[in-house]
């Protein structure tokens, strides 16, 4: 994808993953990885991992404004070449 193709709030794959676009630079651009999100909690029984749906997340408000709940990720111009509109068939 082209710098130009990329906006605030919109979508876009790479790595056959699901990304939102948080912030767009002159180089640069920032996002959440959105088509699945991976948690881990600690108690006295020990250390559980879940992985939540898009729907399960975004249920729980994991994408809502920043701050997000999820970490950002910077996709710099070399990385740019890998992402499309389009999910990538497999």
């Amino acid at each position: 994808m082209e710098l130009s193709e990329f906006h605030i709030g919109g979508d876009f794959w790479c790595g056959n993953r699901r990304w939102r676009c948080t912030d767009v630079g002159t180089r640069t651009v920032v996002a959440i990885r959105i088509d699945q999100v991976e948690t881990t909690s600690r108690d006295a029984d020990g250390t559980t991992h879940e992985t939540l749906t898009y729907e399960q997340a975004n249920v729980a408000g994991w994408f809502t404004d920043p701050p997000y709940a999820v970490a950002e990720v910077v996709f710099d111009e070399n990385d740019l070449e890998a992402c499309s509109l389009e999910r990538d068939e497999l």
